[in-house]
């Protein structure tokens, strides 16, 4: 028997897959946000592909913050801090920009309410070895 993925099997393996790769840009162009990309990633992942999922969580650079997620709620403090500062240049950025004075308002009070979930998510524990990260 031919095992062939469903449609949307595939749409979530796309979906993770181009998170992944715009989650791993993001660490190197700085004002490109890696974590949200990597959440949209953690939550895709499993419903395309367990084996990728598998990967995510074991990842050396991605694990971490997403097993923190997943397990404690928590945003490491350089995220949030990191966000906190995109989110804040990016309004300047529109603010400085822009003709119209409704947009860096509503831009303005939904970049706050990121901010205030962020900043209200507790500080991720530092990671102790791992019992299951051996091969």
């Amino acid at each position: 028997m031919t095992s062939t993925a469903s449609p949307r099997r595939l749409a979530y393996l796309c979906l993770a897959y181009s998170c992944v790769g715009l989650g791993a840009a993001g660490i190197a162009l700085p004002l490109l946000p890696t974590t949200p990309f990597l959440l949209v990633a953690a939550w895709a992942a499993p419903k395309g592909s367990a084996r990728l999922d598998a990967w995510l969580h074991n990842h050396p650079y991605f694990g971490p913050p997403l097993r923190a997620w997943h397990e404690q709620r928590a945003v490491p403090r350089h995220a949030k801090w990191l966000a906190c500062l995109l989110l804040l240049s990016s309004w300047l950025i529109l603010w400085l920009t822009t003709d119209s004075p409704l947009v860096p308002v509503i831009t303005g009070i939904l970049f706050l309410s990121v901010a205030a979930f962020l900043l209200t998510r507790p500080d991720a524990a530092p990671e102790t070895a791992r019992e299951d990260s051996t091969p």
